[in-house]
């Protein structure tokens, strides 16, 4: 028995491509370029720079202009040179942590209170009107003239200045929080009472996170008012470390402007970095379905 064996040819088969007849690879669509951020955009940067030239072009101009008592407006140069000095550079740095530390505890203190605050009175109406009405004589009245009443209470050290930051930064967060938390949408609250959903998961899945937005724009406020409360706590109670209010205050009674300007630059940058800061926290938290800003 003979097997038949199919003999080789160099002809095709009908219906399989050749590689010579091969249609080119589909080259892929090129990627959408993405959106620049926000922050890089020029319009964002430009005109804060062209400001901050015209103000340094304006110091050099009246440093020229008060001849004997330029020292009133130092140039530049001088307040920069400050921070490179031995003795003054790690003396102002060291006033700023101090100042710091006061003015983080005395915000957490007041994110904490402010929040409870706002969900007592979103859940007993005759709570929020009964102490609302506190809560703006509290950010009505001048705090330099509480201060003393303060230290006459509190003493004169760590707490005390802690005591400052919450009062000045507790009334943002009290009622931006209210403010949130009671413009949670109609439609969704109806959703949830026709669910029969209980108080709390009211609460705590709608209107706490529909409260987000709202909250982190006052924690943005609460933290440049807990730096000011920092500095004027300084001002006041100088018992224990100095900050940099303290330090401040010494400059000035020693006419020395150079490091004056200089340690409220400072105090200026670091309220802008924690302002900064929240705005970031705020865009990671609820920037991907919210406007933050």
């Amino acid at each position: 028995m003979t097997s038949t064996e199919p003999a080789a040819t160099g002809t095709p088969i009908a219906g399989a491509a050749s590689p010579a007849s091969a249609p080119p690879p589909v080259e892929p669509p090129p990627a959408a370029s993405r959106p620049r951020p926000k922050w890089m955009r020029p319009s964002l940067w430009i005109p804060p720079i062209a400001l901050l030239a015209v103000i340094v072009a304006a110091v050099y101009v009246i440093n020229a202009a008060l001849g004997t008592r330029g020292f009133l407006m130092p140039r530049p140069e001088q307040v920069l040179a400050v921070y490179f000095d031995p003795k003054t550079g790690p003396e102002i740095f060291a006033a700023l942590w101090v100042s710091a530390q006061v003015a983080l505890v005395g915000l957490v203190f007041a994110i904490i209170l402010g929040v409870l605050w706002a969900i007592t009175m979103n859940l007993a109406k005759w709570v929020e009107r009964t102490t609302f009405p506190y809560a703006v004589i509290l950010q009505s009245i001048p705090i330099l003239a509480v201060v003393p009443l303060i230290g006459f209470w509190f003493g004169y050290d760590f707490f005390a200045r802690v005591v400052v930051c919450v009062l000045i930064a507790l009334f943002p967060m009290v009622s931006t929080t209210l403010f949130g938390l009671q413009s949670v949408d109609r439609g969704m609250r109806e959703l949830f009472q026709l669910q029969k959903a209980s108080r709390w998961i009211v609460l705590s899945k709608l209107e706490l996170p529909a409260a987000l937005p709202s909250m982190f724009l006052g924690m943005r406020t609460s933290a440049g008012l807990a730096v000011v409360g920092a500095v004027v706590g300084d001002f006041f109670f100088q018992r224990g470390e100095r900050g940099i209010g303290g330090l401040i205050a010494t400059y000035q009674s020693r006419l020395q402007a150079p490091e004056l300007f200089a340690s409220i630059l400072v105090a200026s940058l670091f309220g802008v970095v924690i302002f900064l800061f929240f705005g970031w926290l705020g865009r990671r938290a609820v920037g991907k379905w919210y406007d933050f800003g």
